[in-house]
């Protein structure tokens, strides 16, 4: 079940929500350096990460799980009409091919059905379009403890995640493991962030509480499906008039 939208708002204004919050959002950054010109979608709880793309791209849109609930955005004082709806995950209220960059944060390991989710996003993402997945990392601290928001729901795995991509049609390409650091609201242990991203980093070590994963829009279906759903229909036969007609028609007095 998502979690609540106050909750989320909380943990972004504690420090180690803004430490979080530094370390994803310069992932994004590197890997979405221009956006002018396209239509970028966070679904979940992106806010904190959209503001990176507010007043470059040509369309900005934060959608927010209905039972998560919703807040304006963005703020008051520097945009009077909302971004900002409640939608459907699974339902989302664009047309096919509308949106070149969709960010997933705080959704994937709350639904209860993420290849339904995945299936919408492949549905409204442009066919040159990209998507990032932000996920707790199941071996990492974050996902074993629920001070945070990234300890709620079912963690993926590397292998996991890159799964339920291909799944739906995506093509899983950059993978970044970030948040080394323990989830713990300790001035010591904050001011070590630094350290342990560098260190973790580096060596790829096990335990970072994040997978960010970037994937593309695939545009073709597998051979093996296609074969497998021409061996699912029935054998068709042609037939000059129908069977009824032509027993009758043989029938002699």
């Amino acid at each position: 079940m998502p979690l609540d939208v106050v909750d989320l708002r909380t943990f972004y204004a504690a420090p180690l929500g803004r430490l979080a919050q530094r370390s994803l959002a310069a992932v994004v950054r590197h890997w979405w350096r221009d956006t002018t010109g396209l239509t970028v979608m966070g679904c979940g709880f992106a806010l904190p990460y959209l503001d990176l793309f507010r007043d470059e791209a040509m369309r900005t849109l934060a959608f927010m799980p209905a039972e998560q609930g919703v807040v304006h955005w963005p703020p008051q004082g520097s945009h009077p009409i909302s971004a900002a709806a409640l939608i459907e995950p699974d339902l989302l209220p664009l047309p096919d091919g509308s949106v070149d960059r969709v960010l997933l944060v705080h959704l994937l390991e709350v639904t209860d059905h993420p290849r339904d989710v995945l299936d919408e996003v492949w549905r409204v993402l442009a066919p040159a379009g990209r998507l990032i997945v932000v996920a707790p990392n199941r071996r990492g601290w974050w996902a074993s403890v629920d001070t945070t928001p990234f300890g709620h729901g079912q963690p993926f795995s590397r292998g996991q995640l890159g799964r339920v991509l291909r799944d739906s049609l995506f093509s899983p390409e950059r993978l970044s493991e970030i948040l080394y650091i323990p989830p713990f609201e300790r001035q010591t242990t904050l001011r070590m962030a630094p350290v342990f991203e560098r260190i973790g980093g580096r060596l790829a070590l096990p335990g970072a509480g994040l997978l960010v994963q970037e994937a593309s829009k695939q545009l073709y279906r597998p051979i093996l499906l296609r074969k497998a759903a021409r061996r699912t229909l029935p054998r068709l036969h042609p037939a000059l008039a129908p069977a009824g007609l032509r027993r009758r028609q043989g029938d002699g007095p």
